[in-house]
């Protein structure tokens, strides 16, 4: 039905409740209310069947054996030794603390395989270990002088690893 203004006016109460299929087939009956499985269940709540429990879950209110409480330190850990037993952490002529690398090793490095800057790399001189690198092989062989004086003075002077610390004497 339209209007006299050409719109169709909004649907009165009666016209909702009547039927809208267009096919007129008869009302079926409503669906009955969902029922919830759970509910009522052989288990109280927050528990689950025996035999299909969660692994690494603990109800709720129960601590779960062998983990510390946040803030406690655990049995049998102390605290982290930087360095081996028996080796300063500081240089005793200067203060300074020392790395975990030797100049032994580096020096020994350098003048062994200072062509492919190994004693720069054992120390953490990545970019200083490339340049050798570099320089050895574009000069055909010329270049490894450098490495060969710098192997030396790693083992007479020592020096240092890449964060500033001394290298070790042993």
């Amino acid at each position: 039905m339209v209007g006299a203004s050409g719109v169709t006016p909004p649907p009165t109460l009666d016209a909702m409740t009547e039927s809208t299929d267009p096919y007129d087939r008869p009302p079926t009956s409503p669906l009955p209310a969902p029922t919830d499985p759970y509910a009522g269940g052989p288990y109280p709540p927050g528990y689950s069947q025996p035999g299909y429990s969660q692994p690494g879950y603990s109800p709720p209110g129960y601590d779960q054996p062998g983990y510390a409480q946040p803030g406690y330190a655990q049995e049998g850990y102390g605290q982290p030794v930087p360095y081996a037993a028996g080796y300063p952490a500081f240089d005793p002529a200067t203060g300074l603390p020392l790395s975990d690398k030797s100049k032994i090793v580096a020096g020994i490095l350098q003048l062994v395989l200072g062509g492919f800057g190994a004693g720069r790399f054992y120390t953490g001189h990545i970019g200083m270990a490339i340049a050798q690198i570099a320089v050895t092989w574009l000069t055909c062989g010329l270049g490894a002088i450098w490495p060969l004086i710098d192997g030396i003075i790693l083992l007479v002077q020592g020096g240092t690893d890449a964060q500033g610390r001394v290298l070790r004497s042993s």
